[in-house]
């Protein structure tokens, strides 16, 4: 098991630590689902800032407590506790950093949840991963920036499928497509990312960083574009009959009746 002997971050919701190999957790804490709160992205946020002018972390694990890697935004009814704008905010923020990322996705990721975990560089998944762009079955729009990464990870005819029909992909297949990059079991999940994330800090870090910037190019200025329009589709949808028949029908776990009104 990994040793993570620096702290950088400690939240209710998200701790960091860096280990002794150059490489640090992000782990979320909200189990089981992990829902998101803006202490949650913009923690994320935060810490990924500080180990960009770290010298002892040169590559970073996403992972995360509970069942669930992360369920997005929750639509039960209690209340998210913060705006969309504010928190798409903080995920820009998530994508102009320059440490690179390594997900560990034990369980589903799920609407925004899946757009974190295509923030990262790399996925390590395990079958039992679920990865669902559920935004139509709720009656809106995607949003985190997944207008954007999903068609560049897994082309615009497979991102167009996922999206039309909020599918869920299981851990084999998500691999198969690209959105999963290795594939284990379970409990090893967190290990191998480890592992994964390794390997890229015992390369050149001014290398790493330098390589990543070219591939990435200019995927932060996308994604802010992105999502200030994903923002204002959501707004406009989540005032439809629609979207209300959605989240009910999510939160009664039944299929839902749309009238496209």
């Amino acid at each position: 098991m990994a040793q993570y002997p620096h702290r950088v971050l400690m939240t209710d919701a998200v701790g960091i630590e860096v280990g002794d190999d150059y490489v640090a957790a992000i782990e979320l804490r909200r189990p089981p689902n992990n829902f998101f709160s803006l202490e949650m992205i913009d923690g994320i946020a935060d810490g990924l800032e500080a180990l960009d002018d770290d010298p002892r972390c040169r590559a970073a694990v996403l992972c995360a407590q509970g069942k669930h890697f992360c369920a997005g935004a929750d639509f039960s009814g209690e209340g998210v506790g913060y705006t969309t704008k504010d928190l798409y905010a903080a995920a820009v923020r998530i994508f102009r950093t320059h440490t690179p990322v390594v997900a560990a996705v034990h369980g589903a990721a799920v609407g925004g949840g899946l757009g974190l975990a295509l923030a990262a560089d790399f996925r390590v998944a395990a079958p039992e991963a679920r990865f669902s762009a559920n935004f139509a079955r709720l009656g809106f729009h995607q949003g985190f920036g997944l207008s954007v990464t999903l068609p560049r990870l897994v082309g615009p005819q497979v991102a167009a499928d996922l999206l039309y029909t909020g599918r869920r992909v299981p851990g084999e297949e998500a691999a198969g497509l690209g959105l999963a990059d290795r594939l284990v079991a379970r409990d090893e999940v967190r290990g191998e990312a480890h592992a994964m994330a390794r390997e890229i800090a015992m390369s050149a870090p001014l290398a790493v960083r330098s390589i990543r910037e070219t591939l990435r190019g200019d995927l932060a200025d996308q994604v802010e574009a992105a999502v200030a329009h994903e923002h204002l589709e959501q707004d406009r949808l989540q005032r439809t009959a629609d979207f209300a028949e959605g989240s009910r029908a999510m939160a009664e776990r039944r299929i839902p009746e749309f009238r496209g009104e």
